[in-house]
């Protein structure tokens, strides 16, 4: 995306070829006509396109991407009036191995969570990402489940401040 917005042209074509791949299985997995899909897809590279500009250049691609998918996803199932194919809450699961931004997703998160100490991003990880209780990560990492908790919370809050830095 850099090199495009730099003005070279292949990797800008290389760049709308590999978004489009994901993005079909992206749409593809949400919506069950092939025709709704391929519009998706083409609408999204056009917003890409036209929004390319507003790519902040230091910052990770792929949740840019995915979230103007997200817009035109939910843009098109509000006209149609039609239901997802899947639960919305299940519709943009990053656990999922299908979903086709979660290797990028999944670099993203780990690159932030390594700002956290040790013991503090473990216990983000296991309480919010691994789904275990407080009082599981407590345990595992030999605290009280108060101490858990406010390990927890301010992690939280130290990323979300860092998200909100690079801003």
């Amino acid at each position: 995306m850099v090199l495009s917005l730099d003005g070279d042209r292949a990797a800008y074509s290389q760049l709308l070829g590999a978004v489009s791949g994901h993005l079909r299985s992206y749409f593809g997995r949400r919506l069950q006509n092939p025709g709704d899909v391929e519009d998706l897809v083409q609408e999204t590279l056009l917003a890409l396109h036209e929004k390319r500009e507003t790519y902040r250049r230091d910052h990770p691609l792929t949740p840019w991407v995915f979230a103007i998918a997200r817009y035109k996803l939910l843009n098109h199932l509000r006209a149609t009036r039609r239901r997802a194919a899947a639960p919305i809450d299940e519709a943009f699961d990053l656990g999922d191995p299908r979903n086709p931004e979660e290797g990028a997703v999944r670099h993203d998160l780990r690159r932030l969570l390594a700002f956290l100490p040790g013991r503090q991003r473990r216990l983000v990880e296991g309480a919010k990402l691994a789904g275990w209780s407080v009082a599981e990560v407590a345990r595992r990492e030999g605290l009280s489940n108060g101490a858990a908790k406010v390990s927890i919370h301010r992690g939280l809050r130290a990323l979300s401040a860092r998200v909100r830095d690079e801003d």
